[in-house]
């Protein structure tokens, strides 16, 4: 039992590796020009095709629910915020850079937690412990993600300089970063949202693979729609340099299938809040992946931020876990209840 409730902690720090790679090569490939909209459509669709043989294999005929009308509209919805979000991100990476990419995903708990309690999918009892837990968990880890980001202090671990993924041109601040922020919040905004409608539509059709499959699938087709309209230049399309190539090939297969199979499949077992609090060690990733392959600097602002971040993460998980157990134990009581009602309901019809 401890090792099937260790799976969705395990799976959701792998998949923020991921969506933390995801940041750096995405922001490679803009800056050698390539379209937004063009890497969405490339990613999307190199997802599809590898997440439709998995999700045939992991959901077989007898297992998969029926596909209605009503259910493709779903997933053309979760499509559509999906590629909102996706262009949106993209375009406020582009504008700045991964480090606040990674800053700013951190505000997903706060809204994905007011969405949740809004649509009651999420209990609130200001005299529950795990309430409390779960509320002040959330506000720390964000907390903890802004110091890391914006308190530096000084320097504890320095490597050498690496000129990777022309490492000098690709970071610094030469965008507009308040545009960049500002999309970036709003990206915040409609990912939050595609938490809880994808928590709504696992409800009703419980086969992650498939409508990861049908997620991408439709985020391809309206980007070609799209691009249809506003990119007519075929050499647009093309994946050269081969950085173009290596990160269409990372965000399809790592960023696209991988990340999002992951986190629905984790999202399904234990709820949108939950998922969204795993956004704060994108921070920590970004820092771990900087200094090992970038050449940057550990500053002690980055190891408060990681303590504080993980102090929330644990406040988060036990108050989830607090209200798992609570839940167990009301269920027991119920049924240990009904037990004792039966015997003397059987009595009352014998001496009838």
């Amino acid at each position: 039992m401890a090792k099937i409730a260790a799976l969705p902690i395990v799976g959701m720090m792998l998949a923020e590796c991921a969506q933390a790679g995801l940041m750096i090569v995405s922001k490679a490939a803009m800056s050698t020009g390539m379209n937004m909209l063009i890497f969405v459509c490339y990613s999307n669709a190199l997802a599809a095709s590898v997440l439709l043989p998995t999700s045939l294999v992991f959901h077989r005929s007898t297992e998969r629910p029926p596909i209605t009308f009503s259910i493709l509209c779903w997933f053309f919805l979760l499509g559509l915020l999906g590629f909102m979000s996706q262009l949106i991100g993209y375009a406020g990476i582009n504008y700045s850079s991964p480090t606040l990419g990674t800053a700013m995903l951190n505000l997903v708990p706060a809204f994905t937690f007011v969405l949740a309690v809004i649509f009651r999918m999420e209990k609130i009892d200001g005299r529950s412990c795990s309430t409390l837990a779960k509320t002040l968990g959330t506000i720390v880890s964000i907390s903890g993600a802004f110091i890391v980001t914006l308190y530096k202090g000084p320097p504890l671990l320095m490597t050498a300089s690496v000129d990777l993924l022309s490492h000098n041109q690709l970071f610094l601040p030469q965008s507009n970063w308040v545009i960049g922020g500002m999309l970036l919040g709003l990206y915040c905004v409609v990912a939050a949202a595609w938490l809880i409608i994808q928590a709504s539509v696992l409800k009703k059709y419980p086969a992650e693979l498939i409508i990861v499959f049908y997620y991408c699938f439709f985020v391809a087709i309206q980007s070609v729609v799209v691009l249809w309209f506003v990119e007519r230049d075929l050499s647009a399309w093309a994946l050269n340099p081969r950085l173009r190539f290596f990160a269409v090939l990372y965000s399809g297969v790592f960023g696209s299938a991988f990340q999002v199979g992951v986190s629905t499949w984790c999202l399904n077992r234990t709820g949108p809040v939950f998922v969204s609090m795993f956004k704060p060690l994108g921070i920590v990733v970004a820092v771990v992946i900087g200094v090992i392959f970038l050449g940057d600097t550990f500053y002690l602002g980055s190891l408060i931020g990681a303590i504080v971040i993980v102090t929330g993460f644990y406040s988060v998980i036990w108050g989830k876990a607090n209200e798992e157990k609570m839940d167990d134990e009301a269920g027991a009581r119920s049924l240990t209840s009904k037990k004792q009602r039966v015997p003397l309901l059987q009595n009352i019809i014998d001496e009838i």
